[in-house]
This record gives structure tokens, sequence and C-alpha cells, in this order.
């Protein structure tokens, strides 16, 4: 078992002026400050400089997760107001497991949702909430209703039932910008608060590392021959959780969905030395994969699930190589003849984790007492410091829409 020495939140506080927090996007997303980390040196460059500055052999994984507008605000007859911010879909009965977010952005006629419910005393039970959606053609009609009051489950329906939830949303949510921004959603947040490579539908939180990401940086990447490849990790409101322990490693980490690909594994295999994951929830997948690989050369029953402590369990001498575990993981798909895998992982990744794939990040500056902190101190140590002080003394915009950095310990 690895050893944790006690780590105090107090220990990734940092000062964060309430004007260094980017409210909007910068016009040109590819603009932004860089902050390059390279082996405890510091320099300062523009994020459209990002493919002139990465080590020749990187490989880039990326996270394809698309924000979903999973905001619904419903307005009962007597004028109260009631906000649904929808989670992750909800099955029926425990034999279904969890319902995988795709499938459930395809369904007609009726979606049942978990998450959180504004003035939810003033909803009761039995009560159904109606608004009606104006769409081309035809009037929509939305209904919601307690599915599971103690599990903060919602029944959604809607008529005409041929409309898939996905685009029922998309008239009827708001975008939910990250609660630091203090400010109302605009129209230009739907498109500025997701990447330009954003796919798979189900994410409640951006990956915010990919925004500064535009066409003419890619096509800079295929020109320096760098390759790059993309898995799927749904970003929860978990990721916004600030740690309340004193002791750190008592915080409760939340779990998002995460898809893997045979094609994953196969690029990873073949790029084990040069892992460069894009922002954190890319990290967190990419590290959360090699783990299930060793549960399942271990047998464990449940190897596509991962807490928050199974990374520190093992002793090294009981840990596969790299190459081992993520080869376990393809052949598990090869033989039982799929193409994705769809996994949880609440992996915590804290000071005295030991990488086993990523040998770099592109991450923005995070909140500070965050998990996400936390993991960048895993990588780089105490010289997380260093490179925050750096940030603010050089005028850096920090948080979600703020500038990025490029840390290769």
């Amino acid at each position: 078992m690895t050893e944790h020495k006690e780590l105090l939140l107090s220990q990734f506080q940092y000062d964060l002026p309430d004007d260094r927090i980017a409210r909007f996007p910068l016009p040109q997303r590819d603009a932004s400050k860089l902050l390059v980390y390279r082996k405890g040196q510091i320099r300062h460059e523009r994020f459209a400089s990002l493919p002139d500055l990465l080590p020749a052999d990187s490989f880039l994984v990326f996270n394809n997760t698309k924000v979903i507008p999973a905001r619904l605000h419903f307005t009962k007859p007597t004028g109260a107001l009631i906000e649904l911010f929808l989670l992750n879909p909800f099955a029926r009965n425990s034999k279904e497991g969890t319902l995988p977010i795709s499938l459930a952005m395809e369904a007609t006629g009726e979606a049942i949702w978990q998450g959180m419910v504004g003035n939810r005393k003033r909803w009761r039970p039995g009560e159904v909430l109606e608004m009606t959606l104006e769409t081309p053609g035809e009037s929509v009609v939305l209904s919601a209703s307690w599915y599971d009051y103690e599990q903060s489950a919602v029944q959604l329906r809607w008529q005409p039932v041929e409309f898939t939830f996905a685009q029922i949303i998309q008239y009827a949510g708001e975008i939910p910008l990250p609660p630091y921004l203090k400010r109302d959603v605009t129209d230009a947040d739907r498109d500025t608060y997701q990447t330009v490579y954003s796919k798979q539908e189900g994410a409640v939180a951006a990956p915010t590392a990919g925004l500064h990401f535009t066409t003419g940086v890619f096509d800079q990447l295929t020109k320096r021959r760098i390759e790059h490849d993309y898995l799927t990790l749904h970003v929860g409101a978990g990721t916004f959780q600030p740690i309340k322990t004193d002791d750190v490693l008592q915080h409760h980490m939340h779990t998002e969905q995460v898809v893997y690909s045979q094609t994953n594994l196969r690029n990873l295999l073949g790029h084990l030395d040069s892992v460069i994951a894009v922002g954190t929830t890319s990290m967190r997948a990419l590290e959360s994969l090699y783990w299930m690989g060793a549960k399942l050369l271990a047998n464990d029953p449940e190897p596509f699930s991962l807490n928050q402590h199974y990374a520190y369990q093992l002793t090294p001498g009981q840990q596969p190589s790299t190459e081992q575990a993520l080869q376990e993981v393809l052949n598990y798909l090869t033989n039982t003849g799929q193409e994705t895998i769809v996994a949880h992982t609440g992996i915590y990744i804290t000071p005295g984790y030991r990488f086993k794939l990523c040998k770099g990040i592109v991450t923005n500056f995070h909140q500070p007492g965050s998990t996400l902190i936390l993991l960048i101190a895993a990588l780089i140590g105490d010289d997380w410091k260093q490179v925050y002080k750096e940030a603010l003394v050089n005028d850096y915009r920090f948080l979600s829409y703020g500038d990025s950095s490029l840390l290769l310990p």
C-alpha cells in the first residue's frame, strides 16, 4: 500500500483576487497566455504557439464530451420558480445498472434523471410541472414530475414523443456555467463554453483546457506530426465541489462516467512514453484506465468501477506494468466483442500518487483548495506554488474562461 503523509487543506490554498477570475472568454480562443513549466523552469508564451512548445514525440489525449443545457426552469401557476439541474440518467431498477449517457440522450418520449432541485420545498410529490417549447414548425409540451423524491430523480415527459431528449433540452435548457463566474448565461456561452471538438453529449461542465484549441492549432499540430486521440469523460458537477475537510484525504471524491475504445487502447500502447493529457478530466480518465487494467488482472468482480482509494492500495510489487494493464483491457474488449466500454471513475489524484500514463498536462488555472490543485501538485510537487505565483504576477486570467499552462515535470 502506498504511504500517504498527512495532507492539510491549508497547504493547497492561495490568494485568488476576484478580478483575476475570467468572467468571459477572449474573442480569439488561442490568443490566451500559456505558462510553460518544464522541469522546474518557467516561461511565458501564447497558446497559439503550443505545437512548437510540445516535446516532438508528444501524443495528446483530448476529452470530447459535450456540455448539455442541463439547467431547466419551470414556473408554477403560483409564480414559484423551480430549477432542475440535471446530473445523470437514473436507472428504473438496479438490474439496469447505470445507463450510458449516450443512450439516455437518444431517449424519446420520456427520460428519468437525477439532479439538484432549486426551490425543492415548493414542489410537492404528485405535482406536475409544465412548460411549452417553441421549436421550428411546432410546439412541444414538456412536463416534469417526481420519480423518486428521496433520490432526487425526476421524470420528464414530452409531446410529440418523436423528439429525442438531446433535442428537448436544447430548446428547454440553459448551459450550466460554473458557479464561481457569478453571472447570467449569455447566448454566446452555448458556443464558447464548448470545445471545438466536442462531440459526445453528457457533461454538465466543460473540459476547459480544451477551450483554447482552434482549427489553426490543430493544423499546426498536424504539421509538427504531433498525433492525438479522443476519449470521453462526462464531466459532472462534482468537479466544482470544494474540499471541506482539513485533512484532504477525508474528502469524498465524485464519480464520473467515462468511455474507452479499442482505438484508444491501441493508440496508447503505441505511445506509452509520450502521453500528454489535455485537461484534468483527460488525465483522470487516462490514469483510471491503468487501474482498471490492474483490477482485471486481479480478477476483480467490478473492474470498470474505480473508487478513490484503489490507486493507493496495491504495493509497487503488486502493480502490473502500464503495458500489461492496458493490454489486459484491450484483450477484454476484443474477447467480449466490444468496441467500447462504459466505466466509472472516482480516482483521487493527490500528492504521493505515481503517474502511470501521463507525462504532462495542458490545463487552466484552478480554484484554491480544489481537488484539481491537488492533482497538479501530484504532478509537479510544490512547484505548483511557484507556477501560480508567476501566473498571478504576470496578470494571467484564472479558472474556466482563463489562460492556460503546459506542465512538463
